[in-house]
């Protein structure tokens, strides 16, 4: 009876062992089985999706076999383990155990969406909708909606939000990018204004926003914007107009065609700094840290004026008669290849890179005229209107 015993136990310790050996191959071979792909693809995996449902669906399409391997293996090995939302790539060649990996470490591809120094707030918002890999949230609603949306309700818009490069992940909504964008300009212009020159004339920070709105309009020469910013300040101090032309283009809105007359210039608006004292009542584009830097430490100096030379840099002038002078030599005889700002640099071609960029193509059209406060017109002298056809005049 005894040996019977000890046969038996023996026939159970081999059989289990045989088992669990069996059970190790097929582990093995789950793991090490490659993709069925013959081109890259991508798994989207949506919030709230299981590697359970996950591995189903895979197993389904045909991309793996032996789901249930898999399962057991995560459920026993990776206990707790989150399944990331987003995109993976898979590849050929990869083997299910890589993925696996991919899915441990939250490798999801990401997306980048560019938004540049000087756009408007319609140029931003038809740079999200163009992104086919956001969630699109913002469609139909008016700006002060995308505002109160975004949390910031009553706050105007434009120049809110900072330039840069944003990567996000499918299934990110517009208005979460949009977000980003908004708590990095506040994060920038409170870091430049804690640095801010002793004899920066703002009376708080949206006043330096607003002045490096029309730094960054005015010239993408960056040694320049220092300059520009010190000519504007003198003005305000001295009690002249600012009289810089992308105001008035920016308050004629979409009735700006591409040319601007003597009779835009003379025209009131709430944004027309040719017949507004001071500053306008809000930016006017997007601006980078350098604008803002610019606006809040301006260059010292005498110069009064500034007109462009037409290759994107500009003369500057401390009196009328000198300012005149240059505007006969470079505006009204303007030679044939004349630029108002500099050329584009050469794009270099991008390294194959890890997450895809969506392309962007910024909308030139001008915005439409916001609602803006009101304003109290003044009426310039002739003399600061005539002589001079580029602004500041």
């Amino acid at each position: 009876m005894r040996r019977k015993l000890l046969l038996l136990l023996e026939t159970g310790l081999v059989l289990a062992g045989l088992l669990l050996g069996a059970s190790a191959w097929k582990l093995y071979s789950a793991l090490d089985q490659p993709l069925n792909l013959s081109q890259e693809q991508l798994l989207d995996v949506p919030a709230g999706s299981t590697p359970t449902g996950t591995f189903n669906r895979l197993q389904a399409d045909g991309v793996i076999k032996d789901a249930l391997w898999l399962r057991l293996y995560w459920r026993f090995n990776l206990p707790g383990q989150p399944l990331h939302s987003g995109e993976y790539r898979m590849t050929p060649g990869m083997t299910a155990e890589g993925l696996i990996g991919l899915w441990q470490r939250g490798e999801v591809v990401q997306y980048s969406l560019t938004l540049v120094e000087g756009w408007n707030f319609r140029q931003v918002r038809n740079a999200l909708a163009k992104s086919d890999k956001l969630q699109q949230t913002l469609v139909g609603l008016s700006d002060s909606q995308v505002m109160e949306k975004l949390g910031h309700a009553g706050v105007f818009p434009e120049g809110r939000f900072f330039p840069d490069t944003y990567r996000f992940v499918r299934g990110m909504t517009d208005a979460e990018l949009l977000e980003k964008a908004y708590d990095r300009l506040d994060d920038v212009l409170a870091k430049e204004w804690s640095k801010r020159a002793d004899n920066a004339p703002y009376n708080d920070p949206y006043q330096a926003l607003i002045m490096a709105s029309l730094v960054e309009k005015e010239t993408g020469v960056p040694q320049e914007r220092g300059q520009i910013a010190g000519v504007f300040v003198r003005r305000m101090q001295i009690g002249m107009l600012l009289q810089t032309d992308p105001t008035v283009i920016y308050g004629l809105g979409e009735r700006y065609t591409g040319k601007l007359t003597r009779a835009h210039l003379k025209e009131a608006t709430p944004y027309n700094t040719y017949v507004i004292a001071g500053l306008p009542p809000t930016p006017i584009a997007m601006v980078g840290r350098e604008a803002i830097h610019a606006a809040l430490n301006p260059v010292p100096g005498k110069s009064l004026y500034f007109v462009a030379r037409g290759d994107g840099s500009h003369v500057f002038s401390d009196d009328l008669d000198a300012h005149n002078s240059a505007v006969r030599e470079f505006q009204l005889k303007r030679r044939a290849d004349y630029r108002s700002s500099p050329a584009p640099a050469t794009s270099p071609v991008a390294p194959e890179a890890t997450s895809p960029a969506p392309a962007v193509t910024p909308e030139v059209a001008p915005p439409s005229m916001p609602d803006a406060p009101s304003v109290p017109v003044v009426t310039p002298a002739p003399s600061e209107l005539e002589p001079v056809p580029k602004s500041p005049q």
